[in-house]
């Protein structure tokens, strides 16, 4: 199965913990990119993210998620099912 979600993280975030926990349960393949040292990749995660700075950014199929409150939120819509697809 394609990884077509991206994960944005930093290795002392909590909420990119909860993340992926939540892309593991759902048996959701991702790409973790860590940002920790990366400062190209972290100045591609704020390009790609409209400005924000903050870890976890997630995307779907290069279309951006938002972070972890917007991920959970798919998850109690139903809606995190696509990601599968």
């Amino acid at each position: 199965m394609d990884k077509n979600v991206m994960i944005y993280t930093s290795s002392l975030c909590g909420f990119c913990y909860r993340a992926k926990s939540l892309l593991k349960r759902k048996n959701i393949p991702f790409e973790e990119i860590d940002i920790d040292l990366d400062f190209e990749k972290r100045r591609e995660m704020v390009e790609k993210a409209n400005g924000r700075t903050s870890v976890p950014q997630i995307f779907y199929k290069h279309h951006h998620i938002g972070g972890c409150d917007d991920l959970f939120k798919l998850e109690q819509e139903g809606d995190l099912e696509i990601f599968n697809s």
